[in-house]
């Protein structure tokens, strides 16, 4: 999520040194997925489909549902989006709310993961919108198996994405509650960054969609993650990956436009929300111990701030010591961040 601090002084140059054409990427045919049925998921124990979500911007396109339900009857789901240069595979998590009486569902969102087609550039996107549709389906599918109690959460840019479907939404969003981790509300910048060179960047987007700017060379949090460095999980390094690749210029644009719409829509938010973050912010670019006791990301204050102001009855919540993705963190703030969700799945818990 590090664009360069150059970003702006190297616009011009990215527009030729980063261009992107997807005929000179891919050759072959953009043949889309027919089949939808049910099969066992990477994950033990867990199953997943594909959704064909149709065409879009640079061909076919499909998302896809992974899925992990109690072995008692619950009418109870919860509904988990990832983040970006991610996809799902927190298997803990998906235990823990079904140990606790959730069915679990998780949506790798169209070009990430287990959904991406060998003709899309990964993690692109021109409209946070374009996600609605990849969640919508998982909601129809949650549904479909008899749940009337649905949690709808997302981590970073998919705590960004489920906050602002929310707000989108309003009375008709469909679900219960929200729970955000880290969400990516705001860039983690300098005013001037944040202000003027992202919205810049956005408005070339219009122009030169899949020009791109390249992302810090950084492992720091990465490395915190990951079990053979100095982390505890093990992940599929070529969805997950230790170096991220650049952004188009229309996904700054795409981010920025729903930051903004978010904020002027806030209080349309119209289901309780929880928005959890780290308790520091963590500067840096190669691993030191210092990453595994803060957010290497985002700024946790300024999370703290736009979550301040989501909806009417919300929960902002600090995680000590937490890492970027809390639930991914150390085990005492990993427990206080479950500790956190099941606590606000209690207290907005209406069936009761």
């Amino acid at each position: 999520m590090r664009l360069l601090p150059v970003l702006l002084l190297s616009a011009t140059a990215a527009l030729t040194a980063y261009s992107w054409d997807v005929n000179e990427k891919y050759k072959g045919p953009k043949t889309p997925t027919t089949d939808v049925s049910w099969h066992a998921d990477i994950l033990p124990g867990y199953e997943a489909r594909y959704v064909n979500q149709g065409e879009a911007f640079d061909g076919p396109c499909r998302s896809t549902i992974v899925r992990k339900k109690c072995d008692h009857d619950s009418r109870r789901a919860f509904l988990y989006i990832h983040g970006f240069n991610d996809y799902f595979f927190q298997k803990e998590m998906g235990e823990r709310f079904v140990d606790s009486g959730y069915n679990f569902y998780a949506v790798d969102l169209r070009r990430y993961g287990r959904s991406k087609e060998p003709w899309q550039y990964p993690f692109n996107i021109r409209n946070m919108k374009e996600y609605f549709n990849d969640i919508d389906s998982a909601l129809a599918q949650i549904r479909r198996d008899g749940n009337t109690d649905i949690t709808l959460g997302g981590h970073s840019t998919g705590g960004l994405t489920v906050a602002y479907f929310a707000a989108e939404r309003g009375e008709n969003v469909g679900v219960n509650r929200v729970v955000t981790d880290s969400p990516f509300l705001e860039w983690n910048y300098s005013p001037f960054m944040r202000n003027v060179a992202a919205p810049f960047i956005g408005f070339l987007g219009k122009m030169f969609k899949n020009s791109k700017v390249k992302q810090g060379h950084c492992d720091g949090y990465a490395y915190s993650l990951l079990k053979e460095y100095h982390g505890q999980w093990e992940y599929n390094t070529d969805w997950k990956m230790v170096y991220s690749p650049p952004v188009t210029f229309s996904w700054v644009g795409a981010i920025n436009s729903a930051q903004g719409r978010l904020m002027k829509k806030c209080e349309n938010i119209k289901v309780p929300i929880l928005v959890m973050h780290s308790s520091r912010k963590i500067d840096g670019c190669n691993w030191t111990p210092e990453f595994q006791t803060g957010d290497a990301v985002l700024d946790p204050a300024m999370i703290q701030a736009r979550g301040e102001r989501l909806g009417t009855e919300r929960m902002v919540c600090t995680i000590d010591s937490g890492l970027h993705d809390l639930i991914l963190s150390e085990p005492k703030a990993r427990e206080a961040a479950y500790d956190t969700m099941f606590r606000f799945l209690r207290i907005y818990d209406k069936t009761n």
